[in-house]
């Protein structure tokens, strides 16, 4: 039987108009209600009955978020341990010396053996792991274009951008918001430098989540009657570097790092 592999399968599906007639704020949370089992596609009064024959037989391939992130980990240790490292070093521009190569993560060193073994001194998540790990097996050598765009402009983003929003811009302004001093120290902390403010933002903050994979924080405070507002820019060529989803991925890492260190020094 075919299975849904992610939320955003059952998204496209979907005509986007948040009608809420099936009770869910916007089609994107129908869509991760459907993939988590809570709810069925034909409980969505605007789709074709056509497209709902069509998935009729199709089962969410939902299992605990920790299980499924686990299990890739395994998978890409995998793939690693067939990845000639040395070749993939001279590929990425990283080190490569005892058997392991090591790239900077958000200023840190981030080393990997031929086993796929992580070493760091960078608390080891599996949202930042996973794209690490996409970075070294699959991600190309091509250099960054020195142009941001918005995560919708790049190719892959027009499908991701609503979740990216959700999970990423959303999330990220709210810690901004609430620990505005704090959020610029936290970048900081991770070796992002100031630049020229962008669209006249507030705060222009460079990060390097990977080395050649930028991406650029604006943030806008609020002032008089106008609301603050943050946008995340990356670099026009990292989906050249990187897949979509491990771009995703890397964004909603680095909000749950935020928001842990938030709490924890806040």
């Amino acid at each position: 039987m075919d299975q849904f592999k992610n939320t955003m399968e059952i998204f496209k599906l979907l005509d986007k108009s948040n009608c809420r007639k099936c009770n869910k704020p916007t089609c994107l949370a129908f869509a991760a209600a459907v993939f988590q089992g809570q709810m069925r596609l034909d409980e969505c009064p605007q789709l074709d009955r056509e497209v709902i024959e069509r998935h009729s037989g199709v089962t969410s391939n939902r299992r605990p978020p920790e299980q499924m992130q686990n299990e890739s980990i395994e998978n890409l240790k995998r793939k690693i341990a067939t990845t000639d490292l040395q070749s993939a070093a001279q590929r990425l521009g990283a080190q490569y010396s005892n058997e392991k190569l090591t790239i900077k993560c958000l200023g840190k060193d981030f080393s990997v053996d031929t086993m796929g073994n992580i070493s760091t001194d960078l608390h080891v998540h599996p949202w930042i792991a996973l794209p690490v790990l996409n970075y070294i097996i699959a991600g190309a050598g091509t250099p960054v274009s020195g142009k941001w765009v918005p995560f919708r402009e790049l190719e892959g983003g027009k499908t991701w951008y609503r979740l990216f929003e959700q999970r990423c811009e959303k999330p990220f302004k709210k810690v901004a918001d609430t620990y505005t001093d704090l959020f610029e120290d936290m970048i900081h902390l991770f070796n992002g430098r100031q630049v020229e403010n962008h669209y006249s933002s507030d705060i222009s903050l460079v990060l390097y989540p990977l080395p050649k994979v930028p991406l650029l924080i604006c943030y806008w405070r609020p002032e008089d009657d106008l609301a603050s507002d943050l946008n995340i820019f990356f670099d026009s060529n990292a989906e050249k570097i990187l897949n979509i989803e491990s771009i995703y991925t890397l964004g909603a890492g680095l909000v749950i790092m935020f928001e842990k260190l938030a709490l924890r020094h806040g």
